[in-house]
Order: C-alpha cells, then structure tokens, then sequence
C-alpha cells in the first residue's frame, strides 16, 4: 500500500513518514500543493493524507482537484483547522476523513486502516489456489500450514495476490512496496522474490510465482490460468 502526506511542517511530515512505514507503508511526501498534485498525477497511491494550511495553495484545492478525476484515492484531512464549519466543508467537499492537529499517531493509524478497507475492493481474505493471505491479522499459509513472512516479502505478496493473474512489472512492485523509485538498476525485486518462492513454492508440485520474460513476475495458480503456457514458471531470474 502506498499513502502520499501532503504536509509542510518537515517535523510532521518526518514523524508521519516514520510511523507509516514501521507500520508497512510505503510512503511519498509532499510539501506544498503543486507537489502535491504532480504525485498523484504520476503515481496512484491507496490515500492520500492531506493538510489544509499548504504554502501555495488552500488543501481543499488541491482536494477538489483529486476529486475532479474520473478516479482517486480515499483522502484523509490532518488540519490544524479544527473548527466544526471547517470539519464540515472538508467532508462537504469530499474527504474521507478529518482528523485535527494535535492527533495521536494510533488513532491516525487506525482511520488509515480504515480507509484502505473501505477503498480496497479486493476481499480482506485473498486466496490464490491454496495460498491463503489474511490481511487484516497478517497471516499467510498454504495448504493449512504457516509461512512466515518478513513485512516486505508480505507486502509484495499481497500486491501479487490482489492483482492475480496480472504480470507486474518490477517498478510497479518496487513503486508499491517500498518508498523509493525504481532506477533500472536494482535487483532489490529479485531477490525478495527468491525469498517469496523458497517459503511458499518449494515445497509444493503447483508453483505460484511465475516469471513473465520482459516484464516481470506474475501470481497465480496453473490449473486456473491456461495463459500460464505461454509463461515462463522456471526460477530463472
């Protein structure tokens, strides 16, 4: 999952950034509304958390841009604007949330996960053959057994799991996992992918993880996806 704060204050925006990815996001921050608009423009993030007191430019601009797109993301207000009149034009407007400044980082967390549930049409409990991931206790098992799995091997299972059947790219799993951009260069993708495939495919005749020569790695299960001939399911990387 992937979360943009537009936040000025680098003291917030640190502490924002911080807290979201120990909790497993990865995370963009933008200073001002223009950056702000540029990054939802180039990337599509699962939220949004929004301040309204931006250098350039009212918040609920930059939220009435958001909102004039055909689509976008949910959209969480963190203002220090916390009068009831501007609660409600927040929400009138078309947040999702508002939350006001001072704010406890576990309730902020808590409107976050949320958010995502409520934004994220995919079922909490998703399954790829008897691949099993429980998103909202954090558990993966195949075939009734436990795997365990660090924060990044999850993230990028879940990823390939809510998008079965699709071949992702490396910059599309190094852009929703992790907060950095993909230079072309790094092998950061391959590698986690070696790890995926030691704890959940090894083991097993049916092998989940495929490799689609030019573009990237794809998930799901042989006997449902007959397109999966053409694909290259090897380890070779």
């Amino acid at each position: 999952m992937r979360i943009l704060v537009v936040e000025d204050e680098k003291r917030i925006a640190d502490f924002l950034g911080r807290g979201l990815q120990g909790a497993g996001y990865a995370v963009d921050v933008a200073p001002d509304g223009a950056s702000a608009l540029q990054f939802t423009h180039d990337t599509d993030y699962d939220l949004v958390i929004l301040d309204l007191m931006l250098p350039d430019m009212d918040g609920l601009k930059v939220l009435e841009r958001i909102r004039g797109r055909r689509t976008g993301p949910p959209v969480l207000i963190l203002s220090a604007r916390g009068h009831l009149d501007d609660r409600v034009k927040g929400l009138e407007q078309g947040a999702d949330d508002y939350l006001t400044k001072p704010f406890a980082f576990v309730e902020l967390l808590a409107r976050v996960r949320a958010l995502l549930r409520r934004g994220q049409p995919a079922p909490e409990r998703l399954q790829v053959g008897d691949l099993v991931l429980d998103c909202t206790r954090r558990k993966v098992t195949r075939v009734n057994e436990a795997i365990e799995l660090a924060p990044k091997e999850f993230g990028i299972l879940e990823y390939m799991m809510r998008n079965k059947g699709r071949p992702l790219s490396r910059t599309m799993i190094v852009e929703h996992v992790w907060d950095m951009d993909y230079d072309g260069l790094t092998n950061i993708v391959d590698v986690y992918i070696r790890h995926l495939r030691s704890k959940i495919d090894d083991k097993y005749q049916h092998k989940l993880i495929h490799t689609v020569r030019g573009i990237g790695y794809m998930i799901e299960a042989p006997e449902k996806n007959p397109a999966l001939a053409r694909v290259d399911t090897s380890y070779e990387l």
